[in-house]
């Protein structure tokens, strides 16, 4: 990486030129002072070439003390401050030492250096372009010219790519950017920012707290911080981080924000729930609706206060609106298994037994509780059920109706498909209701007798008991049912209207 190829700054050995015209007559202790003071930076040399940047930093420190008017000492120490990675104490070295000698090519490279390592791409243009008006041939300069153009780039792009809400470009600008600038908090901070927008919660928070390390009070990682807690829903911990980002930083608008919509949907949640348990189900669900409209990047709370409003509308018996927010809330967050069981329930009680079994399966993947694996079997013997006729329906009674409301039951329908009611009927009538009539027979032949319609509510196969319906005499049950001696009839006792007579 060309980055990492120039990132080695060289240590000077030989001091700063001393004009040639009448130098200074030093006394006896000045000259005393510079000999120490360059026996300090030739051990800080030997240090520096063994890696030992701190003992390096040490006798530099010296050597400055000893002489503070020589610009390669604090040029030196720039260097072993680069090498610590400590970039800003590195700066205010580099920059003493052009101060002191303009022409000190290594002092403004070093200065670019430490600016375009701690972001400052414009600052370091500026020193790479000096050092090239005194060496224009110089290569290092022209390399590191070119990367902090590169970090400009980045940096554009990146505010472009935020404002389109395009955070996976802003983390990879940001990425590349961090390259050539490892000490920019700035850059960090807006990779932080997006990470925790894309749902990079633990990455995001690694960010965060590196710079809080080196700087407890950085009100950008606070509000970082705080916004990673705000979309895990740990909203109560996320005041707290932006209440103090916003003590370090009163005009922090994001922090600012961020506070307000947390304090808001904490209260607009709250009273939902309150409302829910005391039974009010309509103030719930406006509470609801209202708290979703606060923030629609905060996926995780968006994700519960639809389910608890899917939960409002199945006691609504709003079925297909709860399924709704259900599926809304699992749309949000894909793990939500409270989510998949109430959406699976409301399956359940629109008979959409297929969906139910799925949304079962999903949860029993998930958590394998016997809870949930008796919820899925329930769930795909009504699947199976459903899949048979349904007696209940096609006699017009209820599942818990009682053995007389069955007989009355089919009393009504026998009559009224009767074959011999519509004998007048068209032949496509005629087939439909012999049809209806003969199910109607069967479904009283089962639901009649207790043990068959113990089977039958079980969702067990009644082919097993012998019972082959294909087999079915209707008009067998219909005679023992209404137990005419001598036959039976319709007559018409008016236009459309028939009377049932045993002959």
């Amino acid at each position: 990486m060309a980055a990492a190829a120039a990132a080695v700054p060289e240590c000077d050995v030989v001091m700063a030129a001393v004009p040639p015209e009448e130098p200074e007559l030093l006394d006896g202790d000045e000259e005393d002072l510079r000999r120490e003071a360059e026996s300090f930076k030739e051990q800080g040399n030997a240090y520096y070439a063994k890696k030992d940047y701190n003992e390096a930093y040490n006798y530099y420190t010296k050597a400055i003390d000893a002489c503070p008017s020589n610009a390669s000492y604090y040029g030196n120490r720039a260097a072993t401050l680069m090498m610590l990675s400590k970039f800003r104490e590195a700066l205010g070295d580099a920059q003493q030492s052009v101060r002191m000698d303009d022409s000190f090519v290594r002092g403004h490279l070093r200065e670019g250096k430490c600016h375009l390592s701690l972001g400052n791409a414009m600052a370091a243009s500026r020193c790479f372009q000096r050092v090239l008006e005194l060496d224009h041939k110089n290569t290092q300069a022209q390399q590191e010219l070119k990367n902090a153009s590169a970090v400009l780039e980045y940096e554009k792009i990146a505010e472009i790519d935020f404002e389109k809400r395009d955070f996976r470009k802003v983390v990879f600008c940001m990425d590349r950017a961090l390259e050539f600038a490892p000490a920019c908090h700035r850059f960090k901070i807006l990779k932080a920012e997006c990470l925790a927008l894309l749902g990079r919660y633990p990455e995001a928070q690694s960010v965060a707290s590196d710079i809080l390390r080196i700087d407890s009070t950085n009100a950008d990682a606070l509000y970082v911080r705080g916004l990673c807690l705000y979309y895990e829903d740990c909203i109560e911990k996320a005041v707290q981080f932006f209440i103090q980002a916003l003590r370090m930083a009163p005009d922090h608008e994001k922090a600012c924000l961020a506070c307000r919509n947390a304090k808001a949907l904490k209260a607009k949640k709250e009273d939902g729930n309150k409302a829910f348990k005391e039974g009010n189900y309509k103030l719930a669900y406006e509470l609801y609706t209202e708290a979703l409209g606060i923030d629609p990047n905060n996926i995780k709370t968006n994700a519960k206060l639809y389910c608890n409003r899917g939960t409002v509308n199945s006691k609504l018996r709003k079925l297909d609106e709860a399924i709704e927010d259900c599926t809304n809330a699992i749309k949000l967050d894909d793990t939500y298994i409270k989510a998949y069981l109430r959406r699976a329930q409301c399956y359940m009680d629109t008979e959409q037994y297929e969906d139910a079994v799925r949304d079962y399966e999903k949860v029993y993947q998930t958590e394998k509780t016997k809870e949930h694996k008796q919820l899925l079997k329930n769930a795909q013997m009504e699947l199976k059920k459903s899949k048979r006729k349904d007696y209940y329906k096609i006699l017009g009674v209820d599942k818990n109706a009682s053995e007389e409301e069955i007989k009355k039951a089919y009393r009504k329908r026998a009559l009224m498909h009767h074959p011999d009611r519509h004998s007048g009927a068209s032949a496509e009538v005629q087939k439909e209701e012999e049809k209806k009539f003969k199910e109607v027979g069967e479904a009283f032949t089962i639901l009649s007798d207790p043990k068959k319609k113990a089977r039958y509510d079980s969702g067990q196969d009644l082919e097993e008991d012998g019972m082959n319906m294909g087999d079915f005499d209707a008009n067998n049950i219909f005679k023992a049912f209404f137990g005419g001696p001598g036959g039976f009839s319709f007559e018409a006792s008016g236009p459309g209207n028939f009377f049932f007579q045993f002959g």
